[in-house]
Parts: C-alpha cells; sequence; structure tokens
C-alpha cells in the first residue's frame, strides 16, 4: 500500500531538515574543506618550490666545469647542513615521510608520538629541508615526503573541530596523505588507492566522503595551477603482439628482483647492524653524510646531472620517444644514487626515483631486446615504472592505478596490472615490506603473524 503523498512527501523533507539543523556538523564539515584547499596549495608550493630547486642545481652543474666542481662541492656541504637540521630540530622528518604515517595510524600508538610524527610545524621543515636535498643535488623526490606534509597539515584541522564532530586524527591524516599524493602526480584515483592498500587497514573508514572530498579539492588546486594534464603526458602504445611476451616477462622479473633488493638495502641500512660501515654510521653520522653527498655528486658529475632530483626529465624523455641519450650505466647509477642519498638520512623519497630506476631498467631490456628506439621500446619502459615501483611499495594496486594515470596508459591496463603483480610477488621473496619495516623503526608496534601492516590485532 503506498503511502499518501503528504506523508510521503514530509518522510523526503524531515531528514533534510535535521540536517539544516545540526549546524555545527557543517562547521566541522567546513572546516575539514578548508584544510583540504590549503594542502591543496601546500602541496602545489612544495612542488614548485621542489622545481626551482632541482632546477637551480642543475643549472649550476652544467654551467661549465667551474660550475660543475662547484656542485661537486656544494652537494656534500649541502647534505651535511640538511642533516644537521633535522637531527638536532626535526628529527621525524628524516626519510621517506610515509613510515612516521604509518606509525602515527597504528592505534596503539600514543597521542604524544602522533603528535611528534605528524604535525603543521613538522610539515613545513620537511617541505623546506627536502627542497634543500634537491637543491643539493641529491637524488630524492618530494612525494613520499608530500604525504607527511598532507598528512600533518590535514592534521592540524582537529583543533578546530567540535568534540562530537565524529572525525577523529586517523581520518584527518589519511585524507591528507591521500590528498597529498593525488595533488603531487595529479592521480586522484592513485590517492584514494594508496589510502585504502597502504594507509589504513579500517575496515570501516567512516569519513571515507571525507578522503574523497579531501583528493578532490586538493586536486583542484594544483591543476588551476599546473594544469590537467598527465604528470608524464600521455604515452602513445603501438600495437602489441606476442613478440613482446619475452620482454615484458623479462621486465617484471628483472623489475621484482631489483626492487625486492632495493627495499632490502634501505631497511638494512636504516637498522644499522654491527658491520664496520654501520659503526662508522652511528659513531659519526655527519662525516658518513658528506661522504654519502660527495660519492652522490661524483655520480652526478659522470652523468652529466642525469640522476639528480626525482629524474622526472630522463623518465618523460624514454616515455615519450625512447630516447636512449641516457648515460651508460644510467639505471645502475640513478640505482646507487638513490640508495647512498636515502642512506645518509636526510628526508629523502625514493617514490619518484623508484618510476625513474625502473624506466631505466626497461629501456636497458628494450636494448637488449634490439628494441632500442623502436616504439616498442616505450611499453617496456611503462613496464619497468610500474614493476619497480610496485617491488619497492609492495603495493601492487597502488602502482598500477599510479602510473596508469601518470602515462595516460589506458591501452595498457592489463600489461601495467599484470606486471604490477608479477613483479610486487618477486620482490616479496626477496624483501619484507619496507615502509612496515621502517614503520617499526618510528615505533609502531610490528604487526604480529598474520597480521596486516598498519593495523592492531584488535583493530577494525
Amino acid at each position: 500500500m503506498s503511502l499518501p503523498p503528504d506523508r510521503s512527501l514530509r518522510a523526503l523533507i524531515e531528514p533534510l531538515l535535521r540536517e539544516m539543523r545540526s549546524g555545527r556538523q557543517w562547521i566541522d564539515r567546513s572546516v575539514v574543506l578548508v584544510f583540504a584547499l590549503l594542502t591543496g596549495l601546500v602541496v602545489t608550493a612544495f612542488t614548485a618550490l621542489a622545481d626551482l630547486a632541482t632546477g637551480t642545481w642543475v643549472a649550476l652543474q652544467g654551467s661549465g666545469w667551474t660550475g660543475a666542481l662547484l656542485a661537486l662541492l656544494w652537494t656534500p656541504v649541502l647534505t651535511v647542513a640538511v642533516l644537521m637540521w633535522t637531527r638536532r630540530f626535526a628529527r621525524e622528518a628524516g626519510g621517506s615521510g610515509i613510515p612516521q604515517v604509518l606509525a602515527a595510524l597504528h592505534d596503539d600508538t600514543p597521542p604524544e608520538r602522533v603528535s611528534a610524527l605528524v604535525s603543521p610545524r613538522l610539515a613545513l621543515q620537511k617541505l623546506l629541508l627536502t627542497c634543500a636535498g634537491l637543491l643539493g643535488g641529491l637524488s630524492i623526490g618530494r612525494e613520499g615526503p608530500t604525504v607527511q606534509v598532507g598528512a600533518g597539515v590535514m592534521l592540524g584541522a582537529r583543533r578546530w573541530l567540535s568534540p562530537g564532530s565524529g572525525i577523529d586524527a586517523h581520518d584527518l591524516m589519511v585524507a591528507g596523505a591521500a590528498a597529498g599524493v593525488a595533488a603531487a602526480f595529479n592521480t586522484p584515483l592513485g590517492g584514494i588507492v594508496f589510502a585504502i592498500e597502504q594507509l589504513t587497514r579500517r575496515r570501516d573508514l567512516r569519513h571515507s566522503n571525507l578522503t574523497i572530498a579531501a583528493i578532490v579539492l586538493a586536486g583542484l588546486v594544483s591543476i588551476s595551477v599546473f594544469g590537467n594534464e598527465s604528470y608524464f603526458g600521455a604515452l602513445v602504445v603501438p600495437v602489441l603482439d606476442w613478440s613482446l611476451l619475452a620482454p615484458g616477462l623479462a621486465v617484471a622479473l628483472a623489475a621484482g628482483l631489483a626492487g625486492g633488493l632495493f627495499s632490502r638495502l634501505l631497511v638494512l641500512c636504516a637498522q644499522g647492524g654491527s658491520d664496520r660501515v654501520s659503526r662508522w654510521r652511528a659513531s659519526h653520522p655527519l662525516r658518513f653524510a658528506a661522504a654519502c653527498g660527495l660519492a652522490v655528486g661524483l655520480i652526478g658529475l659522470v652523468t652529466s646531472g642525469a640522476t639528480a632530483g626525482a629524474g622526472y626529465h630522463p623518465t618523460r624523455a624514454l616515455l615519450e620517444h625512447g630516447d636512449d641519450g641516457l648515460p651508460p650505466l644510467y639505471t645502475l647509477l640513478k640505482f646507487v644514487a638513490t640508495w647512498l642519498s636515502a642512506w645518509s638520512g636526510v628526508p629523502a623519497g625514493t617514490f619518484a626515483p623508484s618510476l625513474a630506476i625502473g624506466a631505466g631498467l626497461g629501456q636497458d631490456i628494450a636494448r637488449l631486446a634490439g628494441l632500442a628506439g623502436r616504439p616498442e621500446s616505450v611499453a617496456l619502459v611503462a613496464l619497468g615504472m610500474v614493476g619497480f615501483l610496485s617491488a619497492t611499495t609492495q603495493g601492487p594496486i597502488t602502482a598500477f592505478i599510479i602510473v596508469m594515470e601518470m602515462v595516460s596508459g589506458q591501452a595498457m591496463v592489463l600489461s601495467l596490472m599484470a606486471c604490477a603483480l608479477l613483479s610486487g610477488a618477486v620482490a616479496r621473496l626477496v624483501s619484507p615490506s619496507m615502509y612496515t619495516e621502517m614503520a617499526v623503526l618510528w615505533g609502531m608496534p610490528r604487526p604480529a603473524a598474520g597480521v596486516a601492516a598498519g593495523a592492531s590485532p584488535h583493530s577494525g
């Protein structure tokens, strides 16, 4: 039996009236949206400053032999300066930033520790220290630090929310971190998947709409400044046939092994040990950082600056026309430069450098297969990117979505997905999850066997 028209109309209007009467809830939502816009502005400023810092170092390094020698000295000096500031004023800003956010998101982490790992003040220092590292020519990226920066900015909304808002620190940090990834790469879907796969293991992310709204607003700010373009442009995909099966499989396996080795190196170096180098690093961290900076500077000198920064320009060149003009051993040297930059202890993201290493690996295999300079090599470069990123992060779905959005690679969706899954599986045979192991070093309780990273046995 149908309801009378007046009762049916009342049933539709009453929920709307209740929403309108709950004025404080609307204020709380407005606060969250304002901080989402602020996150987008901060991430956009971070991107501009990072690009300026990288461009300044490249200009210095490329201004003849005098500039190259000056850059060689500049790299270790600035590395030491960044590490000194980090150790004295912002210890929790060291490293990537993603492990710190994971530790802060854990249900058993004390509130005072959460405030130390993620905060607006730390976010500002992380931003400036990362840009200083890029100015010094280190092989680092800003995307991992952007996760900690976005989470810190968004967490600042907590003090303005009412006690009954129902929005807790966990939801704010997840929303800010996801918005940071989305705005940094211009990958809105990647931001959402990153939040689900890497950051939160709650079965009931109570404010999923908040996360999506934060991503949308932060992304709109980024688009308004940099335009609505893919990070690496549009990938021109040739006709793929069975002749690429063997090279593609080789890329997936090589990326899985190399990415797993890279993760294992970073974890072991962060954990330290009883070997001679680890003891020297522990007793003389500034001298060790200077040595790492000098080695990275030498690599930059040998490669004419190709290994400095995130590796955006070499990667884009490989994707656009399979450019084979990179220095010999570029992939290996980028791998070593990124490892040494992270080992020095400065704030250092490895997200974007992983894409550059993967791109170089795909090009190397294309060269071995006799495909260098041909359109098919571009497909192998894209597979190398997604494979190495999946192997280092052990987040295959995130890697697949982010790379697909960054290169407009919908035509390769199945190939990218298969490569991400296979490389991630190979990497798990070589190394445990890098982010989980690093998060444990930042104070996150080690997950029990069979419990997902980032979640306590009692969460959910």
